[in-house]
């Protein structure tokens, strides 16, 4: 890819600020004006944009973002890319009256725009508009409302882009409040007067898990108290009691969690579910129990606190990196921790996740550098992860193992989980170690020691397991993949190699691969990893403060980043993150992220009915325990602008219930910039459509960027669980790739409607993809694309003259019809530059047919011939 060079241009001298003429015209009115003539007495326009979060369509470089023109700075200003349509938005926070926006231009104008309002940041209404514009300081007069205001250009009125010093909304708020559904105190931090034991601490009762629950010892007064981390102006408590509940009790409220309020009270109390309804205002709000209706202590499922501010950003509370609040469902662990009681926790987590596939209940477990003895079995939406900086940190003496037992041995569905930077000693005697996954399982940046160990990918024995990632890691044995169906190995070291092969094995930068061949054995060998980054982590330095380390980009690389070398990278303070807990708006996280924070989200369900805004260059956004972030009421989950080096790693994204147009977008539309230098990297990164409930988004993950690195993604629309049907769970589209120069490694994407991957960038590579086709399209009626029978799994555009893919298995189990037809597997136009290596398909059981695998080309699946390989096109 070329760099594209920009001209420089000179800062244009700047002009008074008009603030100052109109307080002086203001001033003279007001001078000359009868005081018999004055007109009756209104609330006065109120600058509402200043220091609001603002986020643009491009921005023309990191000195230029689009938050200095919101500001109040007259010497920062915003410009975009060289090009047309662009825009600036700011967020107000809540709905507000507009009746005055003033534009501040420095040299590049607008000659053409346009000022629109939305309440939801997606639908948009023009509420002034001009095809004449004149650059300078334009003050405009308006009549509208909105959350959301925007400067809309769509003539520029020079070469340049567009360029503001200043972006101000003026209005009115104040309208009557109303009572919000969200939960202000879930996921905050909860303390108490006492705890009954340890197993029932204060955190249970605002975890949104109503199973978890607060109790405390038989004694009067005692009390339990939340901070909503600002002061917020509260309308409803809801208290879910537990049998032991209170007789007498206030609701009370402080500042500064000295100093209390009495904002409700009773000496009759019910027991139960109460819902109280309140009027007062306070960061701290707390239960003070004075007599309790029976024998026991105090115990509450849920405390729940509402305000009228529902829309009100919560202050971006400082992060101590020393002694970070992780959440309730994030377990730290370090060398003085009883054995005993570290194996009680595993044991507990693995008992209630084992089959809890569609539970909103997310978990992480992690290990101070040192040496422990623990069996870690792990379930669904559990990470275990060493907290040192290298996996030889943390060194566990037992297992970091899965099983299928829960399914009679098939592991086909052992999803979402994930073993990361730690070591492993199995105990004497036991030389296997099990790691029977499927799907979003990843097993990155671990140490298997012993070269007389085995790592098994299946359960042993019995059943199958159907895809997985190994990344990073060192196994000083022997890998077996057993009945594993198809798996990716990237920059990993075998000591002992490996064996075992059934449809599709991909081995990327692996020492100790074993020999390139296919089909059978079907080993897919590729020497090296062109440009890779590895995952972000967290881990402790030495003197105990938190850390996040992003390694550095590396090219044409083989083996582990960290085995026997020093990794290559950078290291970030977690005081300069931003930790997500469940419950915090979408709009809070961007104004942390308008600070220039990074992001960590802790495990739980994260839900947000507006996009997280990423436009900063080199954020880093890490989840912990799978954090999920799931897009209600038709909301694009996360949107990343086209900037250099952003990291998005561990987190998850949940189609709701109200279609979305996408769940992730990276880059706008139209996307232009060269990040090959800066790529911005997705690691782990996974997408689910209904299983939990109904789920429905019109396009999953669309990449605009160039340069784009995938590492290991899953993108699903649910062939099993609620909310699952042909018309229910509706998606078209998995992955579809706009952008120029974008690499994925290690890409899973299933079931959808249409095409499951569209892929209309040039330059693009895949290596190693997986695929089902959907399971259930009712006939072949209904599932036509024109005159072809189904849609490919893999969609190369026509116009797409180079790209290249090694390593894909597409797979049909056509069970609602079996006689249902997919014309070909992969659709791409005739070029010598477009190339794909080692390719196969399957009728899984014999249920349905692919009748070709590339265009016109290879063999038919179907119940005769249920397996057919392809080693080249064209």
């Amino acid at each position: 890819m070329t760099t594209r060079a920009r001209p420089v241009r000179p800062r244009t001298a700047r002009r008074p600020h008009p603030r100052i003429l109109f307080g002086l015209v203001v001033a003279l009115v007001a001078a000359l004006t009868p005081t018999a003539l004055t007109p009756p007495a209104q609330a006065a326009p109120v600058l509402l944009s200043q220091g609001r979060p603002a986020t643009a369509s491009s921005t023309e470089n990191a000195g230029t973002p689009a938050g200095a023109a919101v500001d109040g700075d007259t010497g920062t200003r915003w410009s975009s890319a060289f090009s047309d349509p662009q825009w600036l938005q700011v967020d107000l926070g809540t709905r507000a009256t507009l009746n005055q926006v003033t534009l501040a231009w420095e040299g590049a104008y607008a000659r053409a725009f346009q000022i629109q309002t939305s309440d939801d940041g997606s639908t948009w209404r023009t509420v002034w508009s001009t095809t004449a514009g004149t650059g300078g300081t334009q003050t405009l007069t308006v009549s509208g409302s909105g959350r959301y205001v925007r400067m809309y250009g769509t003539a520029r009125a020079s070469g340049y882009g567009y360029s503001l010093w200043e972006f101000q909304v003026y209005g009115e708020t104040g309208a009557a409040p109303t009572c919000g559904a969200t939960n202000a105190a879930q996921g905050r931090p909860a303390t108490a007067s006492s705890v009954e034991n340890a197993g029932l601490p204060a955190s249970a009762a605002v975890d949104g898990d109503p199973g978890t629950r607060w109790a405390s010892v038989a004694a009067d007064p005692q009390w339990l108290r939340v901070d909503l981390g600002g002061v917020r102006t509260l309308c409803r408590v809801v208290l879910s009691w537990e049998a032991a509940y209170a007789r007498a009790f206030q609701i009370q409220t402080s500042d500064d969690g000295s100093t209390w309020r009495t904002v409700w009270s009773t000496t009759a109390g019910t027991g139960g579910t109460q819902t109280l309804a309140v009027s007062g205002s306070g960061r701290y709000v707390r239960m003070y129990g004075t007599a309790r209706a029976t024998g026991y202590g105090y115990s509450l499922w849920e405390f729940q606190v509402n305000t009228t501010d529902g829309g009100a950003v919560d202050p971006v509370e400082p992060t101590d990196p020393r002694n970070p609040n992780l959440g309730p469902n994030t377990y730290v662990f370090d060398p003085s921790t009883p054995t005993a009681t570290i194996q009680s926790r595993l044991d507990s987590l693995f008992e209630q996740q084992e089959t809890n596939q569609f539970g909103p209940q997310r978990y992480a477990v992690l290990f101070k550098p040192g040496s422990y003895t623990a069996d870690v079995n792990l379930g669904f939406f559990t990470q275990v992860a060493g907290l040192g900086m290298s996996p030889d940190d943390v060194n566990l003496n037992g297992h970091v193992r899965v099983e299928a037992d829960w399914f009679g041995g098939n592991a086909t569905q052992n999803f979402w989980r994930a073993a990361e930077n730690l070591s492993v000693t199995l105990p004497a005697g036991v030389v296997v170690e099990r790691w029977a996954v499927s799907q979003a399982a990843p097993y990155r940046r671990m140490h298997l020691r012993g070269a007389q160990n085995q790592i098994q990918l299946w359960n042993g024995g019995d059943g199958w397991s159907s895809g997985g990632l190994m990344a990073d890691t060192r196994i000083d044995g022997l890998v077996v993949s057993g009945s594993q169906q198809q798996w990716y190995s990237r920059n990993s070291e075998f000591g002992n190699g490996w064996t075992g092969s059934v449809w599709n094995m991909v081995f990327q930068g692996v020492a100790g691969a074993p020999p390139p061949h296919f089909p059978n054995p079907s080993h897919t060998v590729i020497a090296q990893t062109p440009k890779i980054r590895e995952k972000p982590f967290l881990y402790v330095d030495g003197t105990g403060e938190y850390r996040v380390f992003v390694p550095a980009l590396r090219t044409n690389s083989t083996g582990t980043s960290w085995y026997g070398r020093t990794p290559a990278g950078s290291s970030i303070s977690l005081s300069q993150f931003y930790v997500v807990r469940p419950g915090t708006s979408a709009a809070t996280v961007n104004a942390a992220l308008a600070q220039g924070r990074h992001l960590l989200f802790t495990p739980g369900v994260h839900h947000v009915t507006e996009p997280i805004r990423v436009d900063r260059a080199d954020t880093v956004i890490l989840g912990l325990g799978l954090a999920t972030i799931q897009a209600d009421n038709g909301t694009v989950a996360m949107r990343v602008a086209d900037v250099d080096g952003v990291k998005v790693a561990g987190i998850m994204f949940e189609a709701g219930q109200t279609t979305s147009p996408v769940l992730m977008e990276v880059g706008p539309p139209g996307s232009s910039a060269d990040h090959a230098a800066n790529p911005v990297s997705l690691h782990d990164v996974f997408f689910r459509i209904g299983g939990p409930g109904v789920g429905r988004a019109t396009n999953t993950l669309t990449i605009n960027s160039d340069d784009v690195i995938g590492d290991h993604m899953w993108l699903w629309r649910a062939d099993h669980g609620d909310g699952v049907g042909w018309t229910v769970n509706t998606a078209d589209t998995g992955l579809t790739v706009n952008g120029d120069d974008v690499t994925t490694y290690g890409l899973f994407v299933e079931h959808y409607q249409k095409y499951q991957t569209v892929w209309n960038g040039n330059g693009g590579r895949t290596y190693f993809y997986q695929n089902e086709m959907p399971y259930d399209p009712p006939n072949q009626a209904a599932w036509m694309n024109g005159a072809t029978r189904g849609y490919a799994a893999y969609k190369v555009a026509d116009q797409v003259t180079s790209h290249q893919a090694w390593g894909l298995g597409s797979y049909c189990y056509f069970n609602v019809d079996p006689s249902v037809v997919a014309d070909r597997a992969i659709e791409a136009p005739t070029n010598p530059n477009v190339r794909f290596t080692n390719m196969v398909t399957v009728s899984l059981g014999g249920v349905g047919t692919i009748n070709r695998v590339v265009n016109t080309t290879g063999g038919t699946a179907n119940t005769a011939n249920q397996v057919v390989y392809l080693t080249n096109y064209p």
